[in-house]
């Protein structure tokens, strides 16, 4: 055989030719005696001394998994009726398959068990031979049988479950063996819990054999959860069977029902012992309770319905009491159980309106100091000194407030702020207090003593009460926390107060010079994560954090900080990027354009979008959704867990040199995660719109391109002018702005989220679009500029040439009111004279005089006319007669030229009459 000779060779490099050859003829010997022997009893003396040598040296486990096993079936099969050789193959089997060395040993190194296993299950009569010998009547037998399977099993799982399952009544045969005596009955349940481990057809036949009606038999008599390790497997098999899958938990819901599951978890007595083994019996349970929460798999139609109905059965048969027993009430219990226990209550109340509001009116402890529920869970949260613990009961706020917006209110209702003397009063004294006192006494508690761990945790539970809530936020808002008398301070708002506790804390980490995981590292995380929810989707809740200017300069420090975490500088990116997205203000100090501004000049945009990179690639981020897969409860891993104090192993994350705190993978929760992803989505393409359109400087107003009323020419030039020039102005800044933006798109490169995705790309075209149009508008603005140079200059010389006529005419106006002046004067002057006969001439007499003198030189005129008119007479007479003579028509030619002539005597004479 090829797989025996790689044996062979697999023992001579492992243990040395020498010690190999030893155990190999040795072996080799023994076999024969026991193949070949003649005598009954010889052979079983080999077989007993061949038992003995594979369960002292791995060499000879080695030898017998490459020559003896062969041998050892065929005992099995043919030698039935000797018990003691059966028995005897059996034991040999099991210990050549039982690991010699239970040290932890590395992965490079040969284990021999493991490859007889393997080379045993390979063995095609193996497993159908094995299960027959589980009939026999022997006890030791039987018992050897099983522990020869679980072997196998254990380190072969899948060939088993498939060689089991085609072999007729295999299942059959082992679900009988929960009815035999003790031992086997044990052995039985390890068995089959191996065999039910992701094992779905298996699991169906075991149920239908009627596992659950065996194993809360057994629970039972073993004592429930006072029992011992069988308890422990019964539940085990348990879980295997109910683990998604919805049909196993109906049929468990609907045969026996669930109150036998429930008895476990029923503490009997009041001075309660919790060894280790109850303490992983219970954790097993809790483990039940919380597979039938959980329904069957999510892919399956009728999940919700079966979940539902398991919650609402679970519940009326009170355990959200025994919940809150174990789990608050009970701190004597260990940390693990209390832990699984208000794991256990968050997942009943999650989405589920009748269990909230059950949870809301539960109340713990014993007169006079009886309280309600959730004001105990939130004393743990404030008081606990296990980091496992705090997760566990901040789980149950969480899912508390998951989608109960009136939980929500009811619990933010109570917020009213303390004197400051009670604010800073021990926890102990809180007892008497309201929910939303305690809670903001817990908020301003370690503020004197620079211990904010207390004021961290408070800082969580106030962030479920405000997710998604935004009049919580509001109200919230409104709380003003005071301060001693001594700083004569006024009041300030809480969410001003957070921001001092985050700069506390930083300050207090840089004191340290710690860059490791300390006891203070997470929480500037958790602080930063309330306020991330707070401000999102909150407007007046921005606009108040903004009111204090520092708040933004601390950001930018923080986000641009190398020596804080991932996390931290991503979670102050996430509250610069909402005080850009829900920033309402006008104010110029305080506008989104304003914060993007100083975000670009302090931090540059391409370095600010690289810290939402950064935080979605630190280890927290990337365990969140693992950390939400609970693994499945074994007895491997029961003591373990049944022992963890705390769920930190800080060694591991030392590590792997991982400086955000372990913490965060629990508290940050695959909603948060979500929001981060939808604001960082929502925060770049903001912040890209507001710095490639940032807000006008210059309102742009069609009337102010024209001239006012009695604005003069040269005031409308100048205002004209001036409003080009900032036009300009806020076009050049555009376009650098634009510029740089490019730029940084360019840097980022294509392994980043910003640019990887077609959001952003569909961005970058945009921002070249909007570049070609503001050069667009440049050029026209330009031209206008000239056009309106031109016109400038042509309005100046017209003005200038108005005004020199406006001067000539004034002159001209002048002069002549100076001469009308003068020439008055002169009347004024003569009409003080002597008489005005003397001065003024006899118009009259002036009048007739030249009157008959032009009369005179008229007639002299005429007179000259007429000897003239009768010379022209003779002549036209002396010509007439000479043109008859040359024998023309005189008439016809003299034909119409007097007319004029007449004329012109007429009008002279009218004119002479006049």
């Amino acid at each position: 055989m090829d797989l025996v000779s790689s044996y062979k060779g697999v023992v001579g490099f492992v243990f040395g030719n020498e010690n190999s050859s030893n155990a190999d003829s040795y072996v080799e010997r023994l076999l024969d005696r026991i193949s070949n022997g003649k005598l009954e009893e010889d052979r079983r003396n080999a077989i007993i001394e061949l038992q003995a040598v594979v369960s002292e040296s791995q060499a000879s486990q080695l030898a017998i998994g490459a020559t003896g096993f062969p041998i050892m079936l065929s005992v099995l099969k043919e030698e039935r009726d000797d018990v003691e050789m059966v028995r005897g193959a059996l034991e040999t089997l099991v210990s050549a398959l039982t690991p010699i060395n239970h040290a932890k040993v590395s992965s490079n190194e040969v284990q021999p068990a493991l490859m007889n296993a393997d080379l045993l299950s390979r063995e095609a009569e193996s497993i159908p031979l094995l299960l027959s010998l589980l009939e026999e009547d022997d006890f030791y037998v039987r018992y050897y049988t099983l522990q020869l399977l679980t072997a196998l099993v254990s380190n072969s799982p899948q060939r088993l479950q498939e060689a089991i399952l085609i072999i007729p009544r295999g299942i059959t045969r082992l679900m009988d063996m929960l009815m035999d005596r003790e031992v086997i009955r044990n052995e039985a349940l390890l068995l089959l819990t191996h065999l039910t481990h992701e094992a779905g057809e298996i699991q169906k036949i075991v149920v239908f054999e009627g596992a659950f009606e065996k194993i809360f038999s057994i629970i039972k008599e073993e004592g429930n959860s006072d029992g011992g390790v069988v308890v422990q497997d019964c539940l085990e098999l348990l879980n295997n069977l109910l683990r998604n899958d919805a049909s196993n938990q109906v049929l468990l819901r609907e045969t026996i029902g669930l109150d036998s599951l429930i008895s476990i978890l029923n503490l009997r007595g009041s001075a309660y012992t919790f060894t280790q083994q109850k303490t992983i019996n219970l954790l097993s349970t809790l483990e039940t309770i919380k597979l039938l929460i959980k329904g069957g798999p999510e892919a399956s139609s009728g999940k919700d319905v079966n979940k539902q109905t398991n919650k609402t059965t679970l519940v009326q048969k009170k355990v959200l009491d025994h919940l809150l027993i174990l789990g608050v009430e009970s701190q004597w219990a260990p940390v693990a159980v209390r832990c699984a226990a208000m794991q256990c209550i968050g997942d009943l109340i999650t989405g589920d309106s009748k269990n909230l509001d059950l949870l809301a009116t539960k109340f713990l402890g014993e007169e006079p100091q009886v309280e309600p529920a959730l004001n105990s869970i939130l004393r743990i949260i404030l008081r606990t000194s296990s980091m496992q613990e705090f997760i566990a009961a901040d789980y149950v706020f969480k899912s508390f407030c998951e989608k109960n917006a009136d939980g929500q209110s009811m619990l933010a209702s109570t917020l009213i702020p303390q004197p400051y003397s009670m604010n800073h009063a021990p926890l102990e004294e809180d007892v008497s207090m309201s929910f939303g006192s305690m809670l903001l006494h817990g908020l301003t508690l370690g503020e004197n003593d620079g211990d904010l761990e207390v004021c961290c945790r408070a800082a969580s539970v106030l962030s479920h009460i405000l997710k998604d809530n935004l009049p919580c936020k509001e109200k919230v808002l409104r709380i003003e926390i005071e301060v001693p008398m001594h700083s004569l301070g006024a009041p300030e708002p809480l969410i001003h107060r957070m921001m001092k506790y985050l700069a506390v804390a930083s300050s207090l980490k840089r004191k340290d010079g710690k860059s490791t995981i300390s006891g203070n590292s997470y929480i500037q995380a958790i602080i930063l994560k309330l306020l991330v929810t707070w401000l999102a989707d909150c407007p007046s809740a921005v606009h108040c954090f903004l009111d204090a200017h520092p708040h933004l300069t601390y950001l930018l420090e923080l986000t641009s900080n190398l020596s804080e975490t991932s996390c931290v500088r991503g979670f102050a990116a996430l509250v610069l990027g909402e005080c850009v997205i829900y920033n309402k203000s006008n104010d110029s100090g305080k506008s989104a354009f304003a914060i993007v501004d100083v975000i670009s000049q302090k931090i540059g945009l391409s370095s600010y979008f690289l810290k939402f990179d950064e935080m979605q690639k630190s280890f927290v981020f990337a365990s969140v959704d693992s950390s939400l897969m609970r693994k499945s409860f074994s007895r491997s891993s029961a003591a373990s867990m049944a022992d963890i104090e705390d769920v930190v192993d800080e060694n591991e994350f030392f590590e792997k040199k991982n400086l955000d705190h372990p913490i965060l993978s629990s508290i940050l929760d695959s909603y948060f995660v979500n929001l981060v992803k939808r604001l960082e989505a929502d925060i770049k393409e903001q912040i890209v719109e507001v710095y490639s359109h940032p807000k006008s400087k210059v309102a742009v107003v069609p009337a102010e391109l024209e001239q006012k009323s009695g604005e003069s020419d040269g005031e409308y030039i100048k205002r004209l002018k001036e409003f080009v020039e900032k036009q300009s102005s806020e076009i050049q800044d555009l376009l650098v702005r634009n510029s740089t933006l490019a730029e940084d798109l360019a840097k980022t490169g294509g392994g980043h989220n910003f640019q990887s995705e077609p959001s952003d790309r569909v961005q970058i075209d945009r921002l070249r679009r909007d570049l070609q149009e503001a050069s667009q508008k440049l050029e026209s603005l330009k031209a206008e500029k000239a056009k309106v140079d031109s016109d400038a200059t042509m309005y100046q010389s017209l003005a200038t040439k108005t005004e020199s006529d406006l001067r000539s005419l004034s002159d001209a106006y002048n002069s002549l009111e100076q001469a009308n002046y003068q020439l008055e004067n002169e009347v004024k002057a003569l009409k003080k004279g002597v008489g005005v006969s003397s001065t003024f001439p006899d118009v009259e007499a002036i009048k007739a005089e030249a009157r008959e003198e032009a009369q005179k030189e008229s007639e002299g005129e005429l007179n000259d006319l007429l000897v003239c008119l009768g010379q022209e007479q003779s002549k036209v007479e002396r010509l007439s007669a000479r043109l008859l003579e040359l024998g023309e028509d005189v008439d016809k030619l003299l034909e119409g030229v007097g007319d004029d002539v007449d004329v012109g005597v007429g009008d002279y004479d009218e004119e002479d009459d006049e």
